[in-house]
């Protein structure tokens, strides 16, 4: 049988090997020494070190643990669990209060959530009933509350009526935002104010600062029409018309003629028609044509 035979290591490279394990162990004492010097500088006992750093692997490793029953599923099994134990103790939707209610239909509430019946009180979604309640259109807030062991608190907070607004098909009661409320017959709309005209329910909240700026006027009007998508028409409950400029010019307007009123008892009186579009004017008409008398603020009979 033939043998093999190794050459024996060369000195050179014997002298390379020994030389990089002189360096490796040079190395690692410096290493060690800096991080001795290092955890020396730190106000740390070895002992704290120790429990510091088991701390750090058993926390490590919770976590690792939690994420896989996450995956798994198993924390929403033990929810599950735990809010059927409580219902079979009693705490599950047997209740539901409502408050806060008074012109609305309170029936309409508890739709939004009969589904919460015979929930175990640990399930029930409060945010969600909550935006439920929400899409009311009575509703301007909603507080939902647990009162334990068995009662759904729902306190409603209701949107203010403030006008009618007359559209192409019905009446619909409107608050002060120009939010719908539930469409109302002629007969309950009389004595309320109605606003008409083609996007006048954008202007709900314009209008309500153009009355406030001659209060006295207000309890008078029986409606508002938004013209030509840029001013007011106000008819007052006497049947006379009052035609305001657009923009800006309409409050100082209704103002001039609040004063108007005040010093010739306009309202109730000959004139059918006023008009204010013309900055300091007041064009009057009555009934059997041009008003024969002049107005004060260089007002003009037309």
């Amino acid at each position: 049988m033939a043998k093999v035979k190794r050459k024996p290591t060369g000195v050179r490279r014997s002298a390379a090997a020994h030389n990089r394990s002189q360096k490796a162990r040079a190395a690692k004492r410096h290493t060690s020494g800096l991080l001795d010097r290092a955890m020396a500088a730190l106000p740390f006992t070895e002992e704290q070190w120790h429990r510091f750093f088991l701390v750090a692997i058993i926390a490590a490793g919770a976590a690792i643990a939690w994420t896989i029953a996450s995956f798994a599923g198993v924390p929403e099994i033990a929810r599950t669990e735990l809010a059927k134990s409580a219902s079979r103790s009693g705490f599950e939707v047997s209740r539901v209060r409502v408050s806060g209610v008074e012109r609305m239909n309170e029936q309409l509430v508890y739709e939004r959530v009969l589904g919460e019946q015979d929930r175990p009180m640990p399930l029930v979604d409060l945010p969600a009933i909550r935006e439920r309640l929400l899409d009311l259109p009575w509703v301007a807030d909603a507080r939902v509350s647990r009162q334990l062991p068995d009662t759904l608190k729902i306190d409603i907070v209701e949107r203010v009526p403030h006008a009618v607004l007359r559209k192409p098909d019905r009446l619909m009661l409107i608050d002060p935002y120009g939010n719908e409320l539930e469409p109302i017959s002629p007969k309950q709309a009389e004595g309320k104010l109605l606003i008409e005209g083609p996007g006048a329910a954008r202007q709900v909240q314009e209008l309500g600062r153009l009355l406030d700026a001659a209060p006295a006027l207000k309890p008078q009007i029986a409606s508002a029409e938004w013209v030509g998508n840029r001013r007011w028409n106000l008819t007052f409950k006497t049947g006379q018309l009052l035609a305001l400029p657009e923009g800006d010019l309409g409050a100082p307007a209704l103002v001039k003629f609040a004063q108007l009123d005040g010093m010739h008892r306009l309202i109730g009186g000959k004139p059918v028609a006023i008009d204010m579009r013309v900055p300091d004017r007041a064009y009057l008409r009555c009934a059997e044509g041009p008003c024969p008398k002049q107005m004060a603020l260089n007002g003009r009979a037309n």
